[in-house]
């Protein structure tokens, strides 16, 4: 194995297979404190963490259960073992995970498994914890999105106060103002209607702008806001006295919208797309919506739906390959130990109990060996991606939080890709 490792941001494919891990290691348990998790910062001498563990190795040597101290001892071998590869961590650090995990229900199932992650950004911590499952929660706060900006659509007539984080979009409030239409009487009663107009839009404001300060201020991470809506109303309730200072220096822009409402929310975000920096949402709306633009305009250089995508994966055809991350789809690896045999499958998750079950009553078509068995599965969206990487594609996972995440998943199967022939 390299030290050389060169950490590049994470590619969203890369962050869907660390959380896939992730919930992995959540369902391995221990029947005792014998899973060890290791996490080693990037400035972190790999000889003084070399000569802790052989610390630890040797008190795991009075351990008094006698599976225990075998698995605990073992787990330490496997890990020193792997750091004698590395003079020095790589750039963002290095986490490993290994113990025995049962593999039935009583002692003496357990089989020895081993994980080596490098992180998504670089780690802050020394951390050795040994215990009946692994430490996960550095991992899963560099998975977190960081940045969440806050939106504001209003006109004189209703306002919507929201917030978008990574891929989600989460409306908070939703207000009314109740102020009636045009009044077409002149004279005076047309000056007290205009009176009471303004005085009934001056309250709407205020109500807007309590309700904005109260989620705006309780957000910690909060980036920026950005305030939309069709007309003049927004600039009104911005120069007025209606949002808290502290929110009103969140403020990083306005931006003229077609409508109020959670479609003026939307219009908003596609309007203001360079505001945003870095947010996932907009991204993936943009990769999307790149797809269907190439096949309105030359349908020969996109496909889509599993079997197609695969076939122009195996070419070396796609440039960008877009998968769903709703599907549910696995790919199954069906083997023949005597005579090599092999088929492949895909079925849905929900469907591998009964191929399980159908294959173990099965014969090799080949050797008619009774050994036939099912060899791996794997999830489509890892199976295609990898092969994705390998031969060059941009591979992106695509979140169900959008409109157009939704329909790359019902419209054209969770699975499709643009081409570069």
């Amino acid at each position: 194995m390299s030290e050389e490792v060169e950490v590049k941001e994470r590619t969203s494919f890369e962050k869907y297979k660390l959380r896939k891990l992730i919930e992995e290691l959540e369902n391995k348990k221990g029947f005792h404190t014998e899973l060890i998790s290791l996490y080693i910062p990037p400035d972190r001498s790999i000889s003084d963490v070399t000569n802790y563990l052989k610390e630890e190795y040797g008190t795991a040597a009075n351990i008094k259960s006698k599976a225990t101290r075998k698995n605990v001892m073992e787990a330490l071998r496997s890990i020193m073992a792997k750091l004698k590869y590395f003079s020095r961590p790589p750039p963002n650090g290095l986490v490993i995970f290994s113990g025995a995990i049962p593999t039935g229900s009583t002692q003496g199932t357990e089989k020895l498994e081993f994980w080596m992650v490098v992180p998504p950004e670089p780690i802050k911590i020394y951390k050795y914890h040994c215990d009946s499952k692994f430490y996960l929660d550095p991992l899963k706060e560099m998975l977190e999105e960081k940045d969440t900006y806050g939106i504001i659509v209003l006109d004189k007539s209703e306002a919507h106060i929201a917030t978008v984080k990574g891929t989600h979009l989460e409306v908070y409030k939703k207000l009314t103002s109740g102020i009636p239409g045009k009044h077409t009487a002149g004279g005076q009663s047309q000056r007290r209607f205009e009176r009471l107009i303004e005085q009934a839009g001056h309250e709407f404001f205020k109500r807007v702008g309590e309700h904005a300060n109260n989620v705006f201020l309780s957000i910690p991470d909060l980036k920026g806001i950005v305030v939309g809506g069709p007309g003049p109303s927004k600039e009104k309730f911005i120069e007025g006295d209606y949002l808290d200072y502290r929110v009103k220096q969140k403020i990083i822009g306005v931006v003229d919208t077609s409508y109020t409402g959670e479609p003026g929310i939307k219009d908003l975000i596609g309007k203001a797309e360079t505001l945003f920096a870095n947010l996932r949402y907009t991204e993936e709306k943009r990769l999307v919506q790149k797809f269907l633009e190439v096949l309105a305009k030359d349908d020969e250089k996109v496909t889509y739906g599993e079997r197609e995508v695969r076939e122009a994966l195996v070419q070396g055809r796609v440039d960008v390959l877009l998968l769903s991350e709703g599907l549910d789809i696995v790919r199954v690896t069906i083997q023949c130990p005597n005579c090599g045999y092999t088929e492949e499958k895909t079925t849905r998750e929900e469907e591998l109990a009964q191929i399980h079950s159908e294959v173990a009553q099965r014969n090799c078509p080949k050797c008619n060996s009774s050994l036939l068995a099912v060899k791996e599965v794997k999830g489509i969206i890892e199976e295609l991606g990898e092969l994705g990487e390998q031969t060059g594609a941009k591979v992106e996972v695509i979140s169900t939080e959008t409109e157009e995440g939704q329909q790359l998943k019902q419209a054209f199967k969770g699975v499709a890709a643009i081409l570069r022939y």
